[in-house]
């Protein structure tokens, strides 16, 4: 079975992988975080996904994180939706 992670939307520009995964600690030992980032401008897309070691956290940052401010924005917390496969455009 494929962990849950969790979505995070509404990212400020400046949020990096390191500062996303100190904020959602406060919640639990973190498993990976990461800023989405543009292929070829290496800039955030404002989004990332936060996976917890312990997925009993999901609900608890849900909870504790939706609506809180990170690096000046107000981000939102949800459970990510199944990646969905895409046809490759030609």
């Amino acid at each position: 079975m494929e962990a849950t992670n969790l979505f995070v939307g509404s990212l400020s520009w400046d949020t990096t992988d390191d500062s996303l995964k100190a904020f959602f600690e406060s919640i639990g030992a973190v498993k990976s975080a990461r800023v989405i980032t543009d292929r070829d401008t290496r800039k955030s897309k404002g989004f990332g996904f936060v996976e917890f070691e312990d997925e009993a956290n999901n609900q608890k940052a849900i909870d504790e994180l939706n609506g809180k401010e990170l690096d000046g924005r107000t981000i939102t917390v949800s459970l990510a939706r199944p990646k969905v496969a895409r046809p490759k455009a030609a």
